[in-house]
């Protein structure tokens, strides 16, 4: 399954500058987050014995007495019936790849490392040609790490230089604790995306790194299957080439991996996951060209669940 084992490309391409923005400590925010920054309520129980379907198209919900009203739930809503888990989780699988291409390009004309500390006196004319003749030559490697192995550029420089680039603070990793922050996304995403959790600030920001560029759409990702803010940033090589690895050696939860040969497929599987789990909450995000089913067996206490009380399905299509 090529999607589930590759590791996602990350180039360096050239779009305008913004303002430097390097941060020495993590933002202790105050501000709740808003309605938009979630995907349907926090995983909670539901009860009732007048709790209604929540399949729009549903019109024998009341038939269904014997069924418990507080599970199955999926993206917030309670379904009567396994058909009813059925077409919800189908539009949810429509909803997701209809989107798919989209902000693909959305960081496509950025202004070359080089250029851009040239400008910024950082480094000189002879310096950079330096660093490209080795790059050529060497037909590998980033520009950033031939400026530091060839020109004796600091990396502090070059991580600076690429948050100017990407317009994104610097994070620093005094307060990474790899364990407490596995249950945020799957091990599989951690490796093949390039990611790094770093903090939950206030129990409302997630601070998410990377090594040497951003990877928007895994954030967006997250943001909306945990319903907290995703503040991104870049961290220094030498300290992310650390503490990335530490992170894949964490224990994560549980995790399934999917693959079929068409959307329809997909959606009849995640339906007979969440009718046989039968979870207390449920969400389905797109990540890139994968899918990402989480399910919460029992209600969530605090910004983040128990990583024994979820399971996480990440699904892809293949080609046959």
């Amino acid at each position: 399954m090529p999607i589930l084992m590759r590791k996602q490309a990350r180039e360096n391409q050239p779009v305008a500058a913004g303002p430097v923005l390097v941060e020495r400590g993590y933002e202790d925010l105050t501000r709740t987050p808003s309605a938009a920054d979630r995907l349907g309520p926090q995983p909670r129980s539901r009860a009732g014995i007048f709790e209604t379907c929540a399949n729009p198209g549903c019109s024998s919900g009341w038939l269904h007495l014997w069924r418990s009203r507080s599970a199955p739930v999926f993206e917030g809503g309670w379904n009567c019936s396994a058909e009813c888990t059925a077409r919800r989780i189908q539009a949810a699988v429509r909803r997701e790849m209809d989107g798919r291409g989209v902000s693909q390009d959305s960081h496509r004309h950025r202004i070359p490392l080089g250029l851009m500390m040239l400008e910024q006196g950082w480094i000189t004319s002879a310096q950079l040609k330096q660093a490209v003749d080795a790059q050529r030559a060497a037909r590998t490697g980033r520009l950033g790490h031939w400026l530091v192995r060839q020109c004796g550029v600091s990396e502090q420089l070059v991580t600076r230089a690429l948050g100017l680039q990407w317009s994104c603070p610097v994070l620093p990793l005094e307060y990474h604790d790899a364990e407490s922050l596995t249950v945020l996304l799957p091990r599989l995403f951690v490796d093949a995306f390039g990611a790094l959790p770093l903090r939950v600030a206030a129990g409302k920001l997630v601070y998410l790194g990377f090594e040497d560029r951003l990877d928007p759409m895994l954030a967006l990702a997250i943001g909306r299957m945990s319903g907290l803010r995703v503040e991104s940033g870049l961290v220094q090589g030498s300290l992310f080439r650390q503490a990335h690895p530490r992170m894949l050696k964490s224990r994560f939860p549980a995790v399934e991996l999917i693959e079929a040969n068409s959307e329809m497929t997909i959606a009849q599987v995640l339906a007979k996951a969440v009718e046989r789990t039968r979870p207390v909450e449920s969400r389905l995000v797109r990540v890139h060209d994968c899918l990402w089913m989480r399910l919460w067996k029992r209600p969530q206490q605090g910004p983040l669940p128990d990583p024994v009380t979820v399971q996480d399905l990440v699904c892809s299509i293949g080609s046959h």
